[in-house]
């Protein structure tokens, strides 16, 4: 199973130096999953022009090659725009769309004719089935490798649900991603940023993984009521270690909901 992990946000590279440590020794003990840091340069889509975006591309990228370089883990990273994806691409081993640009055809594309594996955020407002037309295009680009990603749908105004019959029907066409941290935001919920309900994401990971992922995104943070994005859903990384115990539980006594 792929565990995509790390900090919403590079808010400085000792937070996130001081994160991926800490899920480079977490691999070498769950040995069973593939894990991969995620962290991103921007996050483009915040709800306030005041809040905290990120160091941008360039300084990003040289934090996220020092994290692969020092700790040896695959990494990951969001892109917003076409001209993003190359050098983003000669640094990370997995591209992300984020899900509110996951109808971005010429993004798809570029993302997809990149030559790494490609994981789309299925947007809120999507219909499961609806991700199949993300897959014929990343397909039609030549994507070697592609994830959809489940965090949840839009319920209301400022909140989210997750409706796991969309993992089952996703499968049928491409591998899925469980993102727990994001299906507890309650977006736009604190006015000029997001909320979120953390004290839920153990119970979504546990539901997803028995009805059968391929793999599990969630964001951590050393201390996320101080963290500078999306703090109130992020799993502390002190916690970090009894999720994946669970996890491995389940998969124990459930092995078939993991392709293998």
């Amino acid at each position: 199973m792929l565990i995509i992990v790390g900090p919403c946000v590079i808010e400085s590279e000792k937070v996130v130096m001081q994160t991926a440590e800490h899920i480079k020794r977490l691999s070498e003990e769950f040995t069973d999953f593939e894990f991969v840091f995620k962290s991103s340069f921007d996050k483009a889509n915040r709800s306030s022009h005041r809040s905290f975006r990120g160091p941008g591309l360039e300084a990003g990228l040289r934090v996220l090659q020092r994290v692969k370089e020092e700790f040896g883990l695959k990494i990951t990273t969001d892109v917003h725009e076409t001209w993003q994806v190359k050098p983003t691409a000669e640094v990370v081993d997995i591209v992300q769309i984020p899900a509110f640009l996951c109808r971005q055809t010429d993004l798809i594309l570029e993302a997809g004719r990149s030559g790494k594996p490609v994981n789309v955020k299925k947007g809120q407002f999507l219909a499961p089935w609806d991700a199949k037309n993300i897959v014929e295009k990343l397909k039609f680009a030549g994507a070697v490798d592609y994830h959809i990603t489940e965090r949840g749908v839009s319920f209301g105004y400022n909140n989210l649900v997750v409706d796991f019959r969309s993992l089952v029907i996703m499968r049928e066409f491409t591998k899925v991603i469980f993102d727990a941290t994001h299906s507890v935001q309650l977006p736009g919920g604190a006015g000029d940023r997001s909320a979120g309900q953390r004290e839920f994401v153990l119970p979504l990971i546990r539901a997803a993984t028995a009805v059968g992922v391929d793999g599990l995104f969630m964001e951590t943070h050393p201390d996320p009521d101080k963290a500078l994005s999306d703090g109130p859903n992020m799993i502390p990384l002190s916690q970090l270690r009894e999720v994946l115990e669970t996890v491995q539980r389940i998969l124990s006594a459930v092995p078939s909901t993991s392709r293998g």
